[in-house]
């Protein structure tokens, strides 16, 4: 490809998703720029290590934001939300905006943004739902090539402390059999990657992307599979909804279908036809942190954002 040579800028590189999106380019033959804010972090170091090339400076350094552009093919941004704590709704869209609107001046060829598996043109009183659906609206009306990508729920965050996996009884958001799409993080760099090597194909285009698609009862029976003894599946009681408003709406969202996924699976798989199941996810990249969520308790702090 003639662009091939052409670097991609890679934000949240140290995270998951933008840790995905830059270990699937280099193993494509891409170079890769991320802005970090350490450089020292062993984080950063891997990047380093892996062949990153590395700019010092945050969402909020322009400056930064404008050396690590200079020059590059593509830019694939990722900001983070407000259940993260590490930002508000209102940071979240003044970032998003901002990237964008520094492509577009850099001359960026393809802009590639994350939003969000919940987000369409209709709000949904979510503030970290409806910040990413304002960003995308932004990036719309801009005189460059973009596609957005809407990553549905994380399997990965399954094994998050609180769930119940060390007490032998899961809880999530379904009923036993309501069913969710989920994404393993490692498979979204193996979506991004082809959007940048084929932008003809994806050039303005907006869809959710998906791994698998599982009800509560089939990850009560995948985790006692996985674990070697009964896991049992039940929804969130109605005494955590009420004193969690937050997982109240998350629940609500499932229920009313756009938190559940709606990703075209079939045609994802001709994007990415090594994408994995729960079960592949398990006895893969899931294996250890499932085994270390089965003696790990804790709670989830539900009612951040």
């Amino acid at each position: 490809m003639s662009h091939s040579k052409q670097p991609i800028v890679v934000f949240g590189a140290t995270g998951q998703q933008g840790g995905s999106v830059a270990a699937a380019l280099l193993k494509a033959g891409w170079p890769v720029v991320a802005l970090v804010r350490d450089p020292t972090s062993a984080r950063a170091l891997t990047l380093r290590a892996a062949g990153v090339e590395l700019v010092q400076g945050s969402y909020a350094d322009t400056d930064a934001i404008r050396t690590a552009m200079r020059g590059a093919y593509g830019v694939f941004s990722v900001q983070q939300s407000s259940p993260s704590g590490g930002v508000t709704d209102e940071e979240e869209v003044r970032f998003g905006i901002s990237i964008a609107d520094l492509a577009v001046e850099a001359g960026i060829a393809h802009l590639v943004y994350s939003s969000g598996g919940a987000v369409s043109e209709t709000p949904t009183g979510m503030g970290h739902f409806d910040s990413k659906m304002r960003i995308e609206a932004h990036i719309r009306t801009l005189p460059i090539r973009s596609t957005i990508i809407r990553p549905v729920a994380f399997v990965d965050m399954l094994v998050m402390p609180g769930f119940g996996l060390d007490t032998g009884h899961f809880s999530f958001f379904m009923h036993p059999d309501q069913s969710i799409q989920l994404l393993a993080v490692e498979d979204i760099g193996k979506f991004v990657e082809p959007i940048f090597a084929d932008p003809e194909r994806f050039a303005d285009q907006t869809f959710e992307i998906a791994s698998d698609s599982v009800t509560g009862e089939d990850l009560g029976c995948l985790f006692s599979e996985a674990a070697g003894r009964p896991i049992r599946y039940a929804r969130f009681s109605d005494e955590v909804l009420q004193e969690s408003p937050f997982l109240a709406g998350l629940t609500a969202l499932i229920d009313q279908g756009p938190l559940a996924g709606n990703a075209d699976l079939d045609a994802l798989r001709k994007i990415n036809p090594a994408m994995q199941s729960v079960r592949e996810w398990l006895a893969g990249a899931g294996r250890a942190p499932f085994l270390k969520a089965l003696g790990a308790s804790g709670t989830w702090e539900y009612d951040r954002g």
